[in-house]
């Protein structure tokens, strides 16, 4: 009996030692799931941190992607390469380098206005103090003096100019016995108008077509301003007159640069969002695009084209360049990829602004992150580039420089990227994936001199529309985004 009941309470242990072991391991398990959970909800809570320091950086902060490195601070890059040329990071003539800060040489008032007309002004004495104080005798001019620059300004005024065509007759057929009847009558040529059947003039619609798009004034104020100089012009009447010139005169010269634009070999590209309200089949809220067509660094005069399509899709860039064959500088958009005859080039300076933005607040300095490492890779890049267009670098040498100078550095951030292991959904890990992803076309430049660093040219040209998109908000029809 003792045996059995020894037994029975050996068992039981045994039970409750496997349920202890159930319940611990049940414990682990949670433990380790609560764990997982709470790193998931520490790096989401990270992840929204940067988020929140990167737009507020991008809503208060400076939009340049600049830095001074701290004197006495080394970086990645104090290598022999600087040492052997010490003209390296020479700055341009026109910089003056005092204390904490670089400031441009001042310009002068005949520096301001070298392309302002001007005129002289003479101050006289009245005719009735040119008598001498002391003796009353009349004193002559002697000379002049300069006193100052002055730059006036002529308010903008229109006026309503009556055409009139004269008609002229011959007076030796008008008393001609032979031919009474047979009188001639010949009246001046009269340019056609601008519009038909309306009063708009070339200076007319030339300044709203500038004050809109070079100045991004939209209409509804252009029309308060004719307002104000006693012209009751209408929003929809200016929106007509820019439409039709721009269909009926300006295409032309448009169609001329496309073709033109094609025949180059090297050429750049941007697209951005804009609001057209009355597209077909389409809600006013959906996106429409404005693409930048621009030629690259060619030596030639440039050549801007924009162009206007409902979607981002890659057809319309395909369309557009349908015969171009060549180089062509992008963004990270995809839909550039594999356009037959063009090899593409990625922009080094959308790399930067990925790791610029993955930098956290407060930490430009630490050279120890790889945010700013990856930073000072692209920067050195672009020190390169300036050194070479400072030497005025023929393509041919510009080529070799960057195979020289600018390929070690490459290979080197293509091995320091590889190494990085960024927690998943970070800005470090976008910025890492960016550049991963389009490491060809990022090394494409380095095959033609004549191909750029970056895309900035035409992001740069591209500013004018995102500028006047912020006043005019959207197109009314697709013809007037066209226009």
């Amino acid at each position: 009996m003792a045996g059995n009941s020894k037994d029975s309470k050996i068992l039981a242990y045994k039970d409750m030692i496997n349920q202890l072991n159930k319940t611990i391991s049940t414990q682990t398990e949670l433990i380790q799931s609560l764990q997982k959970t709470l790193e998931a909800d520490r790096l989401e809570k990270e992840n929204l941190r940067q988020q929140i320091e990167y737009l507020t950086k991008k809503l208060f902060g400076t939009s340049s992607e600049k830095r001074k490195d701290i004197a006495g601070q080394l970086n990645l890059f104090d290598e022999a390469e600087q040492e052997a040329d010490p003209t390296w990071e020479q700055e341009l003539p026109d910089d003056i380098t005092v204390p904490e800060h670089k400031r441009k040489a001042r310009r002068t008032h005949a520096d301001l206005f070298k392309n302002v007309p001007s005129c002289d002004e003479i101050i006289s004495l009245p005719e009735e103090e040119r008598n001498c104080p002391t003796c009353g005798t009349q004193m002559e001019c002697i000379g002049k003096e300069f006193v100052r620059h002055e730059f006036r300004f002529t308010p903008a005024k229109g006026k309503v100019v009556n055409i009139y065509r004269e008609t002229y007759k011959c007076p030796e057929c008008a008393i001609s016995e032979e031919h009474p009847d047979d009188q001639t009558f010949v009246k001046a040529p009269v340019q056609e108008p601008l519009i038909p059947e309306s009063y708009a003039s070339e200076s007319v619609v030339g300044w709203a077509m500038h004050q809109k798009y070079q100045n991004g004034l939209p209409l509804n104020r252009q029309e308060e301003d004719w307002k104000q100089l006693g012209v009751p012009l209408s929003r929809a009447t200016l929106a007509n007159w820019i439409i039709y010139c721009a269909e009926n005169y300006l295409r032309h010269v448009y169609n001329y640069f496309h073709r033109q634009l094609r025949m180059r070999k090297y050429l750049m590209a941007d697209e951005t969002r804009v609001q057209v309200l009355n597209e077909p089949e389409r809600n006013p809220e959906t996106d429409s695009w404005m693409w930048l067509f621009r030629s690259g660094e060619d030596g030639l005069p440039p050549i801007l084209l924009y162009h206007y399509t409902e979607t981002r899709a890659k057809f319309h860039a395909a369309s557009f360049l349908q015969g171009f064959s060549g180089y062509l500088e992008t963004d990270g958009y995809q839909g550039y990829n594999n356009l037959p005859d063009i090899k593409r080039c990625s922009c080094w300076a959308h790399v930067r602004r990925y790791f610029t933005d993955a930098i956290p607040k407060g930490k430009e300095y630490d050279y120890s992150l790889p945010a700013v490492q990856g930073v000072q890779f692209c920067s050195k890049l672009f020190d390169c580039e300036r050194y070479s267009k400072a030497k005025n670098h023929t393509a041919e040498q510009r080529k070799q420089f960057r195979l020289e100078k600018e390929k070690p550095i490459l290979e080197a951030f293509w091995n320091w990227l590889d190494q990085q292991r960024p927690n998943k959904g970070t800005r470090l890990a976008k910025a890492v994936n960016y550049a991963q992803n389009r490491k060809d076309t990022l090394m494409t430049y380095l095959e033609d001199g004549h191909c750029s660093l970056s895309n900035n040219l035409s992001e740069n040209a591209i500013r004018p529309f995102t500028v006047g998109r912020k006043n005019w908000l959207f197109s009314a029809s697709p013809k007037g985004a066209a226009s």
